[in-house]
């Protein structure tokens, strides 16, 4: 891999580093002081193996829109709260196409078709941002690559971000193209044309749609690391019913951030009847014994691909009767959802034959004001009270993957091999739900695993965490402290 460096200039001086009032004073001997008898200490760090994926996408991107060039930026960090920043974690078009996951840095794809990836390096000791500034100095934030670092390992020219608008002006292309809402800052530098930006997010969100084999490996390698978190879970079940699902949540999160980057989005612990909120990311109940809990979980890799599964668990390990029973019926729907993806059908297919399966033993158990027939029609859906949401999305570097990606190639289109969705039906009995028997109000149930279109069929990347309830029970045995 070559090096494509280009020499390192400092940043340009700020007027003060990034303080806060309650930091010390700096009087000018010690800023002097400071700024001495440092050593040097470039490191050589490994080519990234996403480096020659990387490098084609750019150039299929580029060949998208010839003689333009098309700006990608990573974005910067998000206050929390007053002066403390949530973790960073880049936008996933720039990370896609470049590998990098620094913050502050921006891709640059030129007309000619050539890259430059702009970077914020590590600190230049002829300032005092790296002792003082809370952001980017390299004694209060961590060592940051150089830019020879960066190059070297992503196999990019890479350029001191603070070149970025000097660059830009230099040339001027006919058109400009912005990956647009994620850097306030690069909005503002270059107003664009919406139909023109939006056309560019289109093609990156539908560029992301089939996997290369480089993804779907990071994307087993998420869904395992997952397994081990629900398995982690399970083996602390004395501490689960102690402090509830606040320790489930904690849990999880311990592996996410052990093996991977973190979790790809917000654990969904839901026990007892908070499995009937879709998005119950509170997680501040308690694990009720007799009851059911809901866990909608998912790692983040380190170069950040997600998984996403749901497993719902019987609370003391063994399955009621009537829990069973709604628990298999859910099975048998997403197991016709799975076996409904294929290359060359539609994207909703999985959706339609889990639906319909859930549609007719709604009917079977007298809760549908029509025959399960009409309720499928595209005009009724009245069965949709009780399942609510679409049985799949896309699954990549983002939990919902390729949002921008136009209808026709994504929620209207058809399957291709490479692309990866959940299958994740589930049956939600609300407590307050007058049309239902007593005995089902706050019963929600979900299952959901992360399937890859192959060339014949489907491959579940998740079958490693079981789905059958007599299994369920099994594992749970297995791994729950023995009381």
């Amino acid at each position: 891999m070559s090096e494509q460096t280009t020499p390192e200039v400092p940043a340009q001086p700020k007027n003060e580093p990034a303080t806060e009032s309650h930091d010390p004073a700096v009087p000018p001997a010690y800023s002097a002081f400071m700024r001495t008898g440092w050593g040097d200490r470039e490191l050589d760090l490994p080519p990234h193996p996403v480096a020659p994926w990387a490098e084609r996408r750019r150039e299929r991107l580029a060949a998208s829109f010839p003689d333009e060039r098309l700006v990608l930026p990573a974005g910067s960090y998000k206050v929390r709260s007053n002066d403390t920043d949530y973790r960073f974690r880049p936008d996933t078009a720039h990370t896609y196409f470049s590998g990098n996951q620094t913050s502050d840095a921006v891709l640059v794809v030129e007309p000619d078709g050539s890259s430059v990836l702009y970077a914020r390096p590590r600190s230049s000791r002829e300032t005092d941002e790296f002792f003082r500034d809370r952001q980017y100095g390299e004694l209060w934030a961590g060592r940051r690559p150089s830019l020879h670092e960066m190059s070297s390992s992503l196999g990019i020219e890479v350029r001191h971000v603070d070149r970025l608008e000097q660059d830009l002006a230099g040339t001027a292309p006919a058109k400009t193209r912005v990956h647009r809402g994620v850097s306030p800052v690069l909005d503002r530098l270059l107003p664009g044309d919406a139909g023109l930006d939006g056309d560019l997010a289109r093609v990156v969100s539908e560029m992301r749609l089939v996997k290369d084999e480089w993804e779907v490996g990071e994307l087993q390698e998420a869904c395992d690391i997952t397994t081990l978190g629900f398995e982690d879970s399970v083996r602390e079940w004395d501490d689960v019913l102690r402090y509830g699902e606040r320790w489930l949540e904690g849990t999880f999160f311990r592996r996410a951030r052990a093996m991977g980057n973190d979790i790809g989005y917000d654990s969904i612990v839901a026990g007892g009847k908070h499995a009937t909120t879709l998005h119950w990311i509170e997680n501040s109940g308690p694990i009720t014994p007799g009851e059911l809990v809901l866990l909608d979980m998912g790692v983040e890799g380190r170069n950040l691909y997600t998984a996403d599964v749901t497993r719902t668990l019987p609370v003391d390990g063994t399955w009621t009767a009537r829990q069973r029973e709604l628990y298999e019926l859910v099975l048998t729907a997403q197991q016709a959802g799975i076996d409904a993806v294929r290359p060359g059908v539609p994207f909703t297919a999985a959706h339609d034959a889990a639906m319909s399966v859930l549609a007719h033993a709604l009917d079977d158990m007298g809760l549908l004001p029509v025959s399960a027939e009409e309720a499928l029609d595209p005009t009724s859906k009245v069965y949709a009270r009780w399942t609510l949401h679409g049985t799949s999305h896309m699954l990549g570097m983002d939990v919902h993957d390729c949002g921008a990606a136009a209808p026709e190639a994504y929620a209207k289109g058809t399957l291709t091999e490479g692309m990866v969705l959940t299958v994740e039906p589930g049956l939600y009995f609300q407590e307050d739900d007058l049309l239902v028997p007593e005995e089902l109000r706050g019963i929600g149930i979900r299952i959901e695993d992360d399937v890859l279109v192959t060339a014949d069929g489907c491959r579940n990347l998740s079958a490693a965490l079981p789905r059958a309830a007599d299994a369920i029970e099994e594992w749970m045995a297995e791994r729950a402290p023995r009381r």
